[in-house]
Formats: C-alpha cells, sequence, structure tokens
C-alpha cells in the first residue's frame, strides 16, 4: 500500500478534528510540507497528507497528544512508516520519537512556525499571508511575549536539524502558507 490519498486524509482528519483554527492549521502545515517537498525532489503527496493529520488526535487528546494518533492511523490502515511520520512531530514534547528522515524533521521544524508565521501575518493591516516579509516573522521572532505559545527552540533545533537558515525556513514557510492563503484565512487585503 502506499498510503492513503489527500481526500481519505482529509476525511479522517475532519472526523476527528472538528475545530475550524484547528483544521486551518493543518492545513498551513500541509501546503508548507508539499512546498518543502517539492523544493527537495521529495513526494508532495505524501509530505502533504502527513502535514494533514499531523494533529489528528489533538482536539480530543490533548494532555496525550501523539498517544492516540497510532491507533487512529493504524484502524484506517495507514503504513507505520507514517504513523512513525506523524508521532515524530511531537519529540521531546509528547513524543519520544525523535525525527529522523527529511520528512519527518521538516514537519518537526515547521509545525510550530505556521503558528508564529500565522499570528504575524494577523497583526499586519493587511491581515495577509501574501505580502508578509520575512524580516516581520524575524521581528515578531524577537518579542518573546508575541506568540508565547510558540516554542521557539523546536523550531531553531528543527532549521538546525534540516541544516537551513532561520530566515530561509521563515521564507519556505511563508511561501508554502501563501499557496492556501484563502484556505487557511490568510488572505486578507494584501497591498501592491
Amino acid at each position: 500500500m502506499n498510503g492513503p490519498t489527500r481526500d481519505e486524509a482529509w476525511h479522517l482528519l475532519t472526523s476527528y478534528v472538528t475545530s475550524d483554527n484547528l483544521r486551518r492549521h493543518a492545513l498551513a502545515v500541509e501546503a508548507v510540507m508539499r512546498h518543502l517537498a517539492k523544493k527537495r525532489g521529495e513526494d508532495q503527496e505524501l509530505w502533504g497528507v502527513i502535514g494533514l493529520v499531523h494533529d489528528i488526535d489533538y482536539e480530543q487528546h490533548p494532555d496525550e497528544h501523539c498517544g492516540h494518533a497510532p491507533e487512529i492511523l493504524r484502524q484506517a490502515g495507514w503504513p507505520e512508516a507514517h504513523i512513525r511520520a506523524v508521532v515524530s512531530h511531537g519529540w521531546g514534547i509528547c513524543s519520544d520519537v525523535e525525527p529522523q528522515s527529511a520528512l519527518e524533521k521538516a514537519l518537526y521544524a515547521i509545525d510550530e512556525l505556521t503558528g508564529l508565521v500565522a499570528a504575524a501575518a494577523l497583526v499586519r493591516p493587511s491581515k495577509s499571508v501574501l505580502d508578509l516579509p520575512v524580516k516581520s516573522v524575524t521581528k515578531k521572532w524577537k518579542d518573546k511575549v508575541f506568540a508565547a505559545g510558540v516554542d521557539r527552540s523546536i523550531i531553531e533545533r528543527g532549521a538546525a536539524m534540516l541544516g537551513v537558515e532561520l530566515n530561509d525556513l521563515i521564507a519556505d514557510t511563508i511561501d508554502g502558507m501563501r499557496t492556501a492563503a484563502a484556505d487557511i484565512g490568510l488572505e486578507g487585503t494584501p497591498t501592491g
């Protein structure tokens, strides 16, 4: 089995996740994962579906996040490699599965970062990711009160795992999120 299709992944996700915010987050992570896969010559479909379902157990089990995902995904017939990738994004937080593949490292690095990028876009007059420059995100990065729930150390570790500069990872995250701007509520009213 090659794994689930994007439609199958979306159907599974929406049967466990009803929150619009969590669904938008899933779509943002999916978009960035697809962008990174394309840039690296990897399987965009695979990276996308893993990104889409990475938080499948979060809404129902926030205190046991990543603990219920394997059972949910196994029942749906997902391959073990896909399950491992999903669980690895919680490494050091709610999982002891360390990211090893490029896909796993990318998911680990950008999961938190999508939240910071979204928050940075929403405080702009345009409320859009479409005209969001990297420097706006890096400026907000330094303000520890801004998006205080975003663990910047995880993003830094993820960038180091991937062997990329933080600014490059931010740029890629913005670019990926731009492809799904309307679906994630960050189309806003960009200028220029």
